[in-house]
């Protein structure tokens, strides 16, 4: 056994050696890759869609806390504080920044950054966004996922009015604050409702209170059915909208399963799931080098019309064996 100042000696002369040991061999790993995620969805909520988002990543070959950091921010609906929040992350030095939230996030991204790579997802024409040059050849620092939104609502309307026959007045539920979003919704449904024959009226809302008077003014005007418009804060709030709907009995259509899943009448549109999954496909793409100009962006080809048949029966509505049968997925 060691005594005095030898056992000080030994111990000092030990530590030292071990210490060094793990700090020289960390100092040899290089940093991980930092991927920012920016999305208007609730931390809340969106854990399944973060799930698909890390799930392309893998698919590229990427793995969180393993070869890739992820930084998050979610903005809990409030389309205000994507740009800070995108200004954040350039400040991090992000190696890309993956914008799946729609038009608003990968407008943000791009005002913040002319050089760090972006893998958005959006349902708006990304060339007349001003994200790309062209769809083949995007020729910036920016591309993803399109989905067509002109098509889906259009086509949206077209099944509603198919599952309410006797509708004529449709209530249109817009988000004010998702600027492009609400333009664009808007003028596709006012295409869409003249073609069919439809008079819409409509109500906007960006909280929860809002959505709780939107609902009061729209039973007030008595409306056949209800388009609410695709927007991220709404499928945030898919179980608030599916209860108000279901309890004043107005037939309601949205833009993802979601809503269904939660009591909603019905949903045609892309895959959230499928379009998170494949901007982190292309995130990934990017982290192994392959530029944002190489890469074209993808057009979501996966739509599905998704019908919860209880909420039907609760509605009173019997609805067309032409439109089940032409469903992806019934919910009894």
């Amino acid at each position: 056994m060691l005594r005095g100042p030898v056992t000080r000696r030994y111990f000092v002369s030990c530590l030292g050696g071990a210490a060094a040991w793990p700090l020289a061999a960390h100092a040899q790993q290089p940093a991980l890759p930092v991927v920012g995620v920016l999305s208007p969805q609730s931390s809340g909520t969106a854990g399944y869609l973060l799930d698909a988002f890390r799930q392309g990543l893998n698919e590229a070959g990427y793995v969180e806390r393993h070869n890739v950091t992820i930084e998050y921010r979610l903005t809990e609906g409030r389309f205000d504080r994507l740009p800070e929040q995108a200004a954040d992350l350039v400040r991090r030095q992000v190696s890309v920044i993956a914008a799946p939230g729609g038009a608003v996030a990968a407008l943000a991204a791009k005002a913040a950054t002319q050089t760090i790579p972006i893998a958005f997802g959006v349902a708006e024409d990304p060339v007349k966004l001003g994200l790309v040059a062209s769809l083949a050849r995007p020729g910036g620092n920016a591309t993803g996922v399109n989905f067509f939104q002109a098509e889906i609502t259009a086509k949206r309307l077209g099944l509603l009015r198919e599952m309410v026959l006797a509708a004529a007045r449709i209530a249109v539920l817009l988000n004010p604050t998702n600027v492009t979003n609400a333009s664009s919704t808007l003028g596709d449904v006012e295409l869409a409702a003249r073609a069919l024959g439809l008079q819409i009226q409509v109500f906007d809302a960006s909280t929860s209170r809002e959505i709780d008077a939107a609902f009061e003014m729209i039973v007030r005007e008595r409306p056949d059915a209800l388009f609410v418009a695709p927007d991220a804060f709404f499928t945030s709030r898919r179980v608030q909208l599916a209860n108000l709907a279901a309890r004043h009995t107005l037939p309601s259509s949205f833009s993802v399963r979601e809503h269904v899943e939660a009591g909603g009448l019905m949903s045609y549109g892309t895959s959230l799931v499928d379009m998170y999954r494949q901007v982190g496909v292309y995130a990934g793409r990017i982290l192994k080098g392959t530029k944002p100009t190489d890469l074209p962006v993808e057009q979501s080809t996966k739509f599905e019309l998704v019908i919860n048949l209880q909420t039907a029966r609760l509605l009173g509505l019997e609805i067309p064996p032409t439109l089940l049968a032409r469903a992806d997925e019934v919910i009894e």
